[in-house]
Parts: C-alpha cells; sequence; structure tokens
C-alpha cells in the first residue's frame, strides 16, 4: 500500500491565520487577573517552591508564613508612559495585586526559611520545623 506524506509548514499555517483573522481591539485584559503559577516540592527536610512572577519588583513581593499556611502577594504597578501623538491601541499586561496561599503537610521553621528572587521568579526554601516530641508528665 502506498503512503502519500505530504508536509505542512507550520509558520505558514500560522501567517494565514493571522491575515486571516481580523485583529479585536475591543478585548478588556483588565477583566482577567492572572494567576500566579506555583511548583511546590518537598524533600526530607524542607519544601521547596518556585512562584513565577514576571514584570514586578522585589521591593513588591511579600512573603507570610504562619506555622503551615505560606501565602505570597505582590503588585505590578503600571507604567504610565504614553508619548506625545502616541495612542494606546491595546494593553493585555496585568496591574495590580496577585496572591496565592498554600498550606503545607507540616509547619516551617520561618527562622532558618529563605527567599530568592531571580529573572521573574520567586525561590522560597521552607525548611521543616522539627515535630514537637511528646513530653510525659509525672504525678506528683
Amino acid at each position: 500500500m502506498n503512503q502519500i506524506t505530504t508536509r505542512r509548514d507550520p509558520f505558514s499555517d500560522l501567517l494565514r491565520g493571522f491575515f486571516v483573522r481580523p485583529v479585536d481591539f475591543d478585548f478588556d485584559a483588565s477583566l482577567q487577573s492572572p494567576e500566579m503559577r506555583v511548583d511546590v516540592k518537598e524533600n526530607a527536610d524542607d519544601y521547596a517552591v518556585l512562584a513565577e512572577l514576571p514584570g514586578i519588583a522585589k521591593e513588591d513581593i511579600h512573603v507570610s508564613i504562619d506555622g503551615q499556611l505560606v501565602s505570597i502577594s505582590a503588585e505590578r504597578k503600571q507604567e504610565k508612559e504614553v508619548k506625545e501623538g502616541e495612542r494606546v491601541l491595546r494593553t493585555e499586561r496585568y496591574f495590580g495585586k496577585v496572591s496565592r496561599s498554600f498550606q503545607l503537610g507540616q509547619e516551617v521553621d520561618e527562622s532558618r526559611a529563605t527567599a530568592r528572587f531571580t529573572d521573574g521568579v520567586l525561590e522560597l526554601v521552607l525548611p521543616k520545623k522539627a515535630p514537637a516530641q511528646a513530653r510525659r508528665l509525672t504525678i506528683d
């Protein structure tokens, strides 16, 4: 049985779709708040958290730890730079506050926790708090 193989160029398909479909300038990005994408991994001694926060300044990120509860909040501030004679046709970037909270399986030792922010990614290392040892009471 003979098979006929047709090769398609994905780039030409992309261009064909771009020129056929009209550009919709009525899109309102302010109606869509972005999600903070978070990866959480557990090791024997700690939790590792990676949170994507592109376009946010390090000073505008806040992390709080309360036992097993970790909360991350951030604010992307709008730049108001429109040059004379310039007209904004479309704005899709989100400006405002985003936050995320999640509960871990064990309490975090916040005194040893570390945070680093590089290339739009917040990296948290959250050491596990040693479980409290049961204490036996002596009866007098």
